[in-house]
């Protein structure tokens, strides 16, 4: 029979990556007593090292999906007020010209 996959949130590993890099326990106790691979655990830890100074980035250095759904909203907006803007105008010279 099949071993189930499984899965592990951003927290759980983060604490265990946490206890072995302050010393608080050995990766080997860690792989025991959460009975996950040594290699698992080897890779979250490097993961966190590679990637950990990311926390660290300004926001608007990397914008995210969000950001960039947000921005092209906004976009969309400037060009319809823009286009009615300019509407308006012609409306207003127009009118203005009438006896």
């Amino acid at each position: 029979m099949a071993r189930k996959h499984r899965t592990f949130t951003p927290e759980f590993k983060f604490r265990l990556v946490l206890q072995i890099l302050t010393g608080q326990k050995s990766a080997a106790q860690l792989c025991r007593e959460e009975q996950i691979s040594d290699s698992v655990l080897s890779r979250w830890r490097q993961q966190f090292i590679d990637e950990g100074a990311r926390i660290f980035e300004r926001e608007g250095t990397r914008p995210d999906e969000a950001a960039q759904a947000r921005l092209a909203e906004l976009e969309r907006v400037i060009g319809q007020l823009t286009l009615e803007l300019a509407a308006a105008k012609k409306a207003s010279e127009w009118l203005d010209s009438l006896p």
